[in-house]
């Protein structure tokens, strides 16, 4: 059982290398058993005693159930050599299941490679199935009509499953239907279920029956039985060193038994078993029940008790998030490609200046491009000058009266209407931002239920805030109320083109004030289409003003406007600065003070511990540093490996990133797509040109065959001074650097070196070392054996100090506090002869 964890591309290579190596090694020892081969006294064909069980994510590290076709062509590719070298040394094998997002994807390729010339007609080849999922039964029957039609038969080993917890906590944390049965009395009735289907459509499917447990084994007897089965026509299979004894009593009565074990590398192997160990001596296990003296032997024998599914899900208290597309549906992935065949009929669509509920056209305009394609107009949007900032400011003023006042429960209704019908049209707005960000399937989808979560939480906040604060004294009632502020702008990017702006401008708006939303020049469509939606939802004129336009000339005339009362923004920390600056300066007709929310971008670290599990580490680095090709404030940029006996990480780093799919973000399988537009790549190859004069460049993927978008690959440093602005300075692309300190308390200062303090990781097993850091690392997110980007609203406020910006969390409970003014009133109840009650 080689192949344990998900590996990098060159991993798999060696993977592959090795099975082929262990079937010519291996084979030629065991040719003494095959006087003992078991006939099958129906097929006239015997059993290869060598069965060897493979993972298919140990040949190929990208399966992702989004892209279904690529990934089945791309294992097969890998799996068809492995498969004719068995075939030819007389070796038996079987095709493991592994997590549920994996479950279509391997079935798929099962089905499509044994449909092949070559394999079309092969006996010796089974896969296993999971009784813990609740789709296996269909599973199985739709297998059984497919051997039907191949004409030979295969082998499904019927095991129970064995990532049930991370199945549960998984679907829980993302707010998915949980995959497998809850009970394990449910499971052990699918397993019977699934037992009766697999040994009915004997000869085409072939029964393992892979099991610890006696009811189990008896009831496959039993069932083979009615079935005209022979013992020597199905097998029994146990794990080395954890049912001997059954498995002698089985065999022993003429049953064929399978002893299987893991096989390769020690530490995968040790983690396989110490699995396997924790479930057969959990309290539920029949191996453990069976040892427990206080269980009769009629007990444990009974048929399970089958529980109702009625109750399953388990509530959750307060905010729920959206779910994001886990796109094991069809329907989630046709939905999604439908959407994007329909943005692309749309391309090059005018969208209008909106201010006061009416669209402006105007002669200047401002051209979206298709960062793949460049020479692809995604839309053109109306540009904005100064008389249309002023119509705009007069248009927010004058609506601001009546919002203001309007019940607290109807504004937050206009959120929630928008939720919904974002809901309804999430994948046209994820299709949108794939063509004008770049953005690939699964980040693009997470942007727009972000953009939902952030409708629903502050209208929920809102409504919260609502209620008036009381702290009494005797003869005196103390009442605390909040305001709205005024009339606001807001200035969102495009690295998160709906979700921040969505995020901004609601917490504004819900909260009673009327706002200009100037948004980033190179995501304009995506902010037309959004603001369009509110006001066919019936928004009141002017309380969202639509007006894009350049940031030097309106962003800074609305900046500096008398009565403008705040501006939300999020970008770099010079137009941040520049915001901050001009907001304070006091003009003639200004009577308040402009409130200034900014989020300004990080220079994020994550510590790799000696102790840290590599896996979880290379997984969440290359997740962080590389997800959206590095263009997240939240990114990780700087690696920092603690002691010397690290230094085998960085060779694991750039295996798992040279597997990394790089190509357009229109494809379902592309992880990583191009950079925003040609400033930013041209910005970000002088960085890597200078890193690679000031350090030791280990990994520069090439992306010139990917045509003219602005692609640049994951790049990889090593040896980088702590002063070189490769340590320093945010770079905003794929580019990672990796340093090292002697010990954990200096990873610590390394990482607090710079003058962000926005997120941070540390991998570690140690609890002495993750509350170190905890008090000591000095930033707005720590994340603890986990990535450091996807922060969840609601969950996981957002938002950093020090350079990293100003204001409070996003997505937290003092978030609208930014957009509201404090009031405090009290009233002296006190009258001469009479003190009512406070």
């Amino acid at each position: 059982m080689l192949g344990e964890e998900s590996v990098s591309e060159t991993e798999a290579d060696e993977y592959l290398q090795c099975y082929l190596e262990l079937l010519d090694s291996l084979v030629p020892e065991l040719a003494v058993w095959e006087q003992n081969n078991i006939l099958d006294v129906v097929s006239g064909r015997t059993a290869p005693r060598l069965n060897l069980s493979i993972k298919l994510s140990s040949l190929y590290s990208q399966i992702t159930p989004r892209d279904f076709d690529g990934s089945v062509e791309a294992i097969s590719a890998r799996l068809r050599p492995l498969l004719l070298k068995a075939r030819e040394k007389g070796v038996f094998i079987t095709v493991d299941m592994e997590h549920y997002d994996f479950k279509d994807v391997i079935l798929g390729v099962f089905k499509t490679i044994l449909m092949e010339e070559a394999f079309c007609d092969w006996a010796d080849i089974g896969i296993a199935l999971q009784a813990y999922l609740k789709d296996t039964e269909q599973d199985l029957t739709q297998l059984a009509e497919w051997a039907k039609e191949r004409g030979t038969p295969v082998t499904v080993r019927l095991v129970r499953g064995a990532y049930w917890d991370q199945e549960c906590i998984v679907a829980g944390r993302e707010e998915w239907p949980v995959p497998v049965w809850r009970h394990k009395s449910q499971t052990d009735a699918n397993y019977e279920r699934c037992l009766n289907l697999l040994i009915s459509n004997h000869p085409y499917l072939e029964a393992a029956v892979a099991t610890h447990n006696v009811r189990s084994m008896a009831v496959a007897m039993v069932l083979a039985e009615q079935h005209g089965i022979e013992p020597g026509q199905f097998e029994f299979q146990v794990l080395y060193g954890m049912g001997q004894d059954l498995a002698d009593a089985v065999a022993a009565m003429g049953y064929r038994m399978r002893v299987y074990t893991p096989f390769g590398e020690l530490l995968p192997g040790m983690a396989y078993l110490v699995r396997r160990l924790l479930e057969n001596s959990s309290s539920q296990s029949f191996s453990r029940m069976m040892d427990a003296e206080q269980q009769m032997g009629d007990e444990l024998l009974a048929a399970p008790d089958i529980r109702s599914e009625a109750d399953e899900k388990e509530p959750v208290a307060g905010f729920c998030s959206e779910p994001i597309y886990r796109f094991v549906d069809p329907k989630e992935r046709e939905g999604f490609a439908k959407a994007i065949e329909q943005v692309r009929s749309e391309l090059g669509r005018a969208y209008p200046l909106i201010i006061g509920g009416q669209e402006r056209e105007t002669s200047q305009v401002i051209t979206s491009l298709n960062p793949a394609r460049p020479d692809e107009v995604v839309g053109r949007v109306a540009s904005a000058g100064e008389a249309e900032a002023e119509a705009a400011q007069n248009a927010a003023e004058g609506a601001f009266q009546s919002w203001s006042t309007l019940p607290v429960s109807e504004r937050a209704g206009y959120l929630r209407k928008a939720a919904e019908v974002l809901r309804q049209q999430r994948d046209y707005f994820a299709a949108v931002e794939i063509f004008e960000a770049a953005k690939p399937w699964a980040e693009a989808d997470g942007d727009i239920t972000e953009a939902i979560d952030f409708l629903e939480y502050y209208a929920q906040e809102a409504e919260r805030l609502s209620y008036p604060g009381h702290l009494n004294l005797p003869g005196e009632l103390n009442t605390t109320l909040y305001r709205p502020s005024g009339v606001g702008v807001i200035i969102p990017p495009w690295n998160f083109p709906l979700a921040i702006l969505v995020g901004m401008l609601s917490a504004a708006i819900v909260t009673g004030n009327t706002v200009i939303l100037k948004p980033s020049s190179q995501t304009t469509v995506v902010a037309a289409l959004f603001v369009q939606l509110l006001h066919k939802l019936g928004l009141p004129p002017g309380v969202v003003n639509l007006l894009p336009g350049p940031g030097r000339a309106v962003g800074e005339y609305l900046v500096r406007h008398p009565r403008v009362h705040f501006i939300a923004f999020t970008g770099s920390q010079d137009v941040g600065m520049r915001i901050a600056q001009l907001a304070s300066r006091l003009v003639p007709g200004q009577q308040h003070v402009k409130h200034v929310v900014a989020e300004m971008g990080g220079k994020n670290a994550i510590i790799i511990d000696q102790d840290a599990d590599p896996d979880d580490a290379v997984r969440g680095v290359v997740a962080s540093a590389f997800g959206f090709s590095g263009q997240k404030c939240s990114a990780c940029s700087r690696v920092i490996l603690v002691g010397e006996e690290n230094k085998s990480f960085v060779g694991r780093l750039i295996a798992a990133t040279r597997s990394l799919h790089i190509g357009n973000p229109e494809k379902p399988g592309t992880f990583m797509g191009p950079v925003i537009e040609a400033a930013a790549h041209d910005r970000i190859c002088q960085m890597i040109a200078q890193g690679k004069k000031d350090a030791k460049l280990m990994l520069e993927m090439d992306c010139t065959h990917l045509g003219n978008g602005y692609y640049i690959g994951p790049t990889i440093f090593i040896d980088v001074p702590p002063d070189s602005s490769l340590a320093i300075e945010e770079i905003f692309g794929p580019v990672l650097v990796v340093m090292s300190a002697p010990d954990f308390e200096q990873a610590l200062v390394l990482a607090n070196a710079t003058r962000y303090a926005l997120t941070g990781g540390v991998y570690s097993r140690s609890p002495a070392h993750l509350e170190m850091a905890k008090q000591g690392f000095q930033v707005g997110n720590l994340y603890l054996n986990r990535k450091i980007t996807g922060a969840r609203v609601g969950y996981q406020p957002f938002g950093g100090f020090k350079l990293s910006g100003m204001g409070t969390k996003a997505g937290g409970p003092d978030y609208l506090l930014q957009f509201l003014e404090p009031r405090t009133v009290t009233e002296n109840t006190l009258r001469k002869g009479y003190a009512p009650e406070s």
